[in-house]
């Protein structure tokens, strides 16, 4: 009986700490710490800096067909997010100095054009990023567009840490569904899951994620845009392959060439 009861607490220890046998609960990416750290990884991808919080007022057309690229996570005034990060700001500063190219960011939706924005425009935005209604507007856009719907399908196919911010990551890039010339999220992750099973269907978590990495870098290099795969290879799959499903800090990649790491605190 004493050898069952400890048994049993082993079991229970076990349930409460996680499987990692760090002696701390596993988190998730809605950990204020764990967000931070995603947040990080995104802008060395999309703004070559670990510091996301300075790139509010970023804006720039990076050549990509999808106009206009902005903010902290690549907002795009070709592909309707910059419209909503408008939209969403005005709701909350009627009158700001951006709201007046609302018409003009809902005529080139959809495309790469420039037309009714230019320079007085991001004039505009950058300067907008003074405006904590601002930066909460492209918050608000992020979590509810990108992040939140990400970590959800992540929870669900039973993804640590780690899962959860590739399918993030990939949410940003690639957007949910398929568009004309592009492959969505929901693509890549079908054509993982014909190749692994997740672990909430019993499978390997590290096989499936690379899996899920090998499908989305063949979805990258439909795009000449997206043929730069070291976002996924030397970064993603690297902590994939050295076990950091809690993302365990020191992490240390490259992108685009450039070496970054991040420190435990």
């Amino acid at each position: 009986m004493q050898h069952r009861r400890l048994a049993l607490a082993a079991v229970a220890a076990l349930v409460l700490t996680g499987c990692s046998g760090s002696g701390s609960p596993e988190k998730g990416l809605d950990d204020p710490a764990k967000k931070d750290i995603a947040m990080q990884l995104v802008s060395s991808a999309e703004n070559s800096t670990l510091d996301w919080k300075a790139r509010y007022g970023y804006i720039e057309d990076i050549g990509d067909g999808r106009g206009y690229t902005a903010g902290i996570i690549g907002f795009c005034s070709g592909t309707g997010d910059m419209l909503k990060v408008v939209e969403r700001y005005t709701a909350r500063r009627p009158g700001n100095a951006l709201e007046a190219f609302l018409p003009a960011l809902r005529a080139v939706d959809g495309s790469d054009s420039h037309e009714g924005l230019e320079d007085a425009f991001t004039t505009a935005w950058a300067q907008a990023a003074a405006d904590p209604a601002f930066r909460s507007a492209q918050d608000a856009e992020r979590d509810d567009s990108y992040f939140d719907p990400a970590v959800e399908r992540a929870e669900a196919d039973g993804l640590s840490a780690l899962g959860q911010f590739i399918y993030y990551d990939a949410y940003v890039m690639h957007g949910y569904a398929d568009a004309v010339g592009t492959v969505g999220f929901r693509t890549i992750r079908a054509q993982a899951l014909a190749e692994a099973g997740p672990p909430s269907e019993g499978g390997d978590e590290e096989a499936y994620l690379d899996a899920f990495l090998d499908a989305r870098v063949a979805a990258m290099r439909t795009e000449t845009s997206h043929g730069d795969t070291s976002r996924v290879e030397t970064a993603q799959r690297v902590f994939v392959r050295e076990g950091r499903l809690q993302l365990e800090t020191p992490l240390v990649w490259k992108v685009y060439g450039e070496s970054y790491r991040i420190d435990g605190s």
